[in-house]
């Protein structure tokens, strides 16, 4: 699912606006095989500041980029600015611990030129006797694949156990392997002393929209009902605001709610896992999709807010809706999504993870084909190859009264129109069909 910010702008004094970019900008969640696996991983720690708060600060870099064009350097320090933000979102009242949890989950900065980085961390705590603080290790890569990301920060863990000089050269052969095609494996030799070389195999799902995606931990929270009310704001473009406490439940669950719009894309201010310090994100009288941590929750109540659908992923319900959430989608269609929603929600110990996102997905995808599934047949063609939709036609071409109704309100959409656009691009012009 694609993820973005809807504000040109980014500047060094507002480190919000990193994370921002055009709604008309549309990227693409196809990544090509062959690229980079990751453009950096830094390591967040807390320092003490001398009012006794924690505050994160990046403590190492790989690699330290030199030779930067001016424009690149500016970029690259905008980067480095947000990133201990969205490593450590809680705020600063931290204390060290014994015991710790490591967590994973992961955050999106998109560029003022509508490029999109994602920031895959786990947040540990490092071997050692004592109280101790929890550090992030942050890889930015502008490659979606979650599952992928986990497995190589399982590694980055066990390798951070012995010594932060055996990260180091594993990254190093991570960043020499070409990122592998959907379906594809790449295997990476890595040196751990002790153990001696071990080959590490990190495997591409086949169905590539797909790889940034865990539906189960959408469905094991929430039930069908709810999902589709979800889903139905979002499909409208409201504001919507999920409430856990754990990072990892936020992410996950935010780029799952988000990938359910395929084959449309989420295209307004788009932040998993909301810094303490960027709270005020949800007085946006824009659309936004956001994640807020628990803890923050009565900070977020005292905002003067728009309307919003607030939805609580610890106890599974909705703790604040427009109310017409239930009429939004065609009945009929809705009870097919029910009807598949729950089939795959009983059976959730029999399917894999991946077998759960392609049977989850499809109940959706068909959702759309059902609804717009014919507007390429409503784009007019002229001759040099351009095309020009045809709302009037399109819309008037659905027989059913319930299911037009809903598409006259799709059709006015950001999401909708960003999807046209493309398609209207996309015709190869052919001999004789013009």
């Amino acid at each position: 699912a694609t993820e973005r910010k809807d504000d040109a702008s980014a500047t060094e004094n507002n480190p919000s606006r990193v994370s921002q970019g055009k709604p008309a900008e549309r990227t693409s969640v196809f990544y090509s095989a062959g690229q980079f696996f990751f453009e950096y991983l830094v390591v967040v720690s807390l320092k003490k500041m001398p009012d006794g708060h924690y505050e994160p600060k990046i403590t190492y870099q790989f690699p330290k980029r030199e030779n930067l064009l001016k424009g690149q350097k500016e970029e690259e320090e905008r980067l480095l600015k947000a990133i201990p933000l969205f490593c450590f979102p809680d705020g600063n009242n931290w204390a060290p611990v014994t015991d710790f949890t490591s967590e994973t989950f992961s955050f999106v900065l998109t560029n003022v030129d509508g490029s999109r980085k994602i920031g895959y961390c786990r947040r540990l705590l490092p071997s050692g006797r004592g109280v101790r603080l929890p550090e992030v290790f942050c890889i930015i890569s502008c490659l979606g694949c979650f599952g992928l990301f986990s497995k190589i920060l399982d590694e980055v863990e066990k390798r951070r156990q012995i010594s932060m000089a055996v990260i180091y050269p594993f990254m190093q052969g991570l960043r020499e392997s070409p990122f592998p095609a959907p379906g594809k494996t790449v295997t990476i030799k890595s040196f751990i002393p002790e153990s001696g070389t071990e080959l590490i195999e990190l495997r591409r799902p086949v169905d590539a929209h797909l790889e940034h995606v865990e539906f189960q931990a959408l469905l094991q929270r929430l039930s069908p009902h709810l999902i589709l009310h979800i889903f139905a704001s979002a499909v409208l473009e409201r504001r919507l605001i999920f409430l856990a406490e754990e990072l990892s439940v936020l992410s996950q669950c935010i780029h799952a709610v988000a990938a359910l719009l395929y084959p449309f894309t989420w295209a307004h201010t788009y932040i998993p896992v909301v810094p303490e310090c960027l709270l005020d994100t949800v007085c946006c009288p824009t659309p936004f999709m956001v994640g807020i941590q628990m803890r923050h929750l009565q900070q977020v109540l005292d905002q003067p807010m728009e309307e919003a659908l607030i939805v609580d992923l610890c106890e599974g319900k909705i703790t604040r809706a427009v109310g017409d959430e239930e009429e939004i989608l065609p009945v009929k269609l809705q009870n097919e999504v029910l009807t598949s929603l729950s089939r795959h929600n009983n059976n959730n110990n029999v399917h894999t993870p991946e077998e759960v996102n392609a049977l989850v997905s499809e109940a959706f995808v068909h959702f759309f084909v059902r609804t717009v599934g014919h507007y390429a047949s409503h784009i007019k063609w002229s001759k040099n190859g351009s095309g020009i939709f045809q709302e009037r036609t399109f819309c008037k071409a659905i027989s059913s009264k319930t299911n037009r109704k809903f598409v006259k309100k799709f059709v006015k959409t950001n999401m909708f129109s960003l999807f046209i656009e493309e398609a209207e691009k996309s015709r190869i012009p052919q001999e004789g069909k013009r």
